[in-house]
This record gives C-alpha cells, sequence and structure tokens, in this order.
C-alpha cells in the first residue's frame, strides 16, 4: 500500500560525501482504460517496493468500462477520471495532481523490480541538473524465446530512432520520472492529441531546457502485446505524426544550436565558483 507522501526517503549515498541526506517526495501516476488485470499485478509490484518507501500513487481512469478503478482503490489509491480519450489528457491530469518533488508514470502493464522507487530516486539523488530519467524494460510475456529479441529490437529503435530526431534521449512512458518543476515549464506545450505519441511529444518539449537521463538500473517489466494485437505500428504512426507537427521548428540541426544556445546563456548565467 503507498505509504503517506512524506514518508519517501532517498537511501544511498550521495556523490558528494559532504552533503547531507536527500530527502525527495515521490508520486506515481498510471493512466488507465480497461486493464484492470494487468492494473492489478501493476499496483501489486508497487506494493513490494523495498524498504517501505512511501509515494503518492494516483490511477487516472480514461474512460474504463471494466473493474479499474476499483481495481485501484482495493490498493489505496487516489482514483482520478479524465474523460478526453487520450493517454497524453489523462497522463496530464496526473500529473497536475501529483505533489511529489519526483513525478513518476508507469503504465497498467508495467511490473516494477522490488528496488525500482529506490533505483529511480537514486538516479535523481545528488544530480540537480537531472529533470527527468528513464529507463529500460523487458518483456513479460510472449513466446519465452522471443521477449529478450523482441524486447532489444523495439525498445532499441525507439531510444535510437528517438534520439536521433530529438538529439537526446526520449522519456519511455512505461517507466520514466520527472522533477515537478520541469513538468510545470512545459505543462502548456504539450499535444493532447490521440492521434500523438505522448511519450515522444512531451520529449520534445521536456527535453528542450532539462535533461534527460538514460538510467540503466531503473528496469521495469512490461507486456508484449505491442507486437501482438497491432497496437505497437499504431504506436510507430503516432511518433512519425509526433515527429511531423514539430518539424521544420524542431529539426535536429535547430535543436542541436538552441541547445547550445540556451546551455550558454545557463552557463553565464550561474554564479561563479
Amino acid at each position: 500500500m503507498p505509504l503517506p507522501l512524506d514518508a519517501v526517503t532517498v537511501p544511498g549515498e550521495l556523490s558528494d560525501a559532504s552533503t547531507a541526506a536527500q530527502v525527495l517526495s515521490l508520486s506515481v501516476v498510471i493512466p488507465v482504460k480497461n486493464d484492470a488485470r494487468l492494473l492489478e499485478s501493476c499496483l501489486a509490484s508497487l506494493a513490494r517496493q523495498e524498504r517501505a518507501l512511501g509515494f503518492q500513487l494516483i490511477v487516472v481512469d480514461n474512460g474504463s468500462t471494466d473493474s479499474s478503478a476499483a481495481v485501484a482503490k482495493r490498493a489505496g489509491a487516489t482514483v482520478l477520471f479524465e474523460a478526453r480519450p487520450s493517454i497524453a489528457a489523462a497522463s496530464e491530469t496526473g500529473y497536475d495532481h501529483a505533489r511529489g518533488d519526483i513525478i513518476a508514470r508507469i503504465d497498467a502493464d508495467t511490473v516494477l523490480p522490488v528496488d525500482w522507487v529506490r533505483n529511480l530516486l537514486d538516479a535523481f539523488q545528488g544530480a540537480p541538473r537531472v529533470d527527468a530519467v528513464t529507463g529500460p524494460a523487458g518483456f513479460l510475456d510472449g513466446p519465452r524465446l522471443l521477449r529478450r529479441p523482441a524486447a532489444v529490437a523495439y525498445l532499441g529503435a525507439y531510444f535510437v530512432l528517438g534520439a536521433l530526431a530529438l538529439t537526446h534521449v526520449p522519456v519511455f512512458g512505461s517507466n520514466f520520472a520527472m522533477r515537478r518543476s520541469a513538468w510545470e515549464s512545459v505543462r502548456n506545450q504539450i499535444h493532447l492529441s490521440p492521434d500523438l505519441h505522448d511519450d515522444f511529444d512531451l520529449s520534445f518539449h521536456l527535453g528542450e531546457r532539462h535533461r534527460i537521463r538514460f538510467a540503466p538500473r531503473v528496469r521495469v517489466g512490461i507486456s508484449m502485446r505491442p507486437l501482438i494485437d497491432g497496437a505497437g505500428w499504431r504506436r510507430v504512426q503516432r511518433g512519425f505524426r509526433s515527429v511531423a507537427i514539430h518539424w521544420p521548428h524542431d529539426l535536429p540541426w535547430r535543436r542541436l544550436a538552441r541547445g547550445w544556445r540556451l546551455r550558454r546563456e545557463a552557463s553565464r548565467q550561474r554564479p561563479a565558483g
């Protein structure tokens, strides 16, 4: 069960031994639509997080006709309802209600190892210039012999092609987190259309001024169903549309030039010493 929000503590050693132990609060947001069975497994994995790390748990029901909301309430989650039919809109509702310093986003089919919360917060700890963290995933179902190569191909293509288009690593919606301050700085820029890839659209805006870190230890399990039910191809189409609406303004060389200029301006404003 989720613990009180102020119960979140970040274990482990800081990179600077002279720095006092940080305390970061965490909110976990899960958008869901008609995924009660998988959501139950997802929430059970959150309840098993080690060291009784606390977090605010928010499940956003995006028009379910099954028992998704009831499953979330039984797990102690705050259940919100979003009528606009898109993952981006449901996620936005969850992010806006989050009270944690760090807002994590996972999907209903995500299953977390017991050290996920600790590893996630460790990735932010002592790294004030890191504003978002994302990590890898492996498939938990489907043909056993295909799980590993399929995950490498599917997620490898997403991260590599995404980095080429964005000039930085994209966030992966089944396994990422961002500082609440970063979300607040971009929330009015994102698109909420169900025809776009919500992770990729957020990455375009988040990565403009904020550093996104890929953390291999922040690993999760997910379902292979996107490769089985055709959803994977729909996501690819949404990804291309997301790129198209941002170009030509966000062509890679233009993003690189703007990023260099923004970093230069930031370094000038940073106090000396």
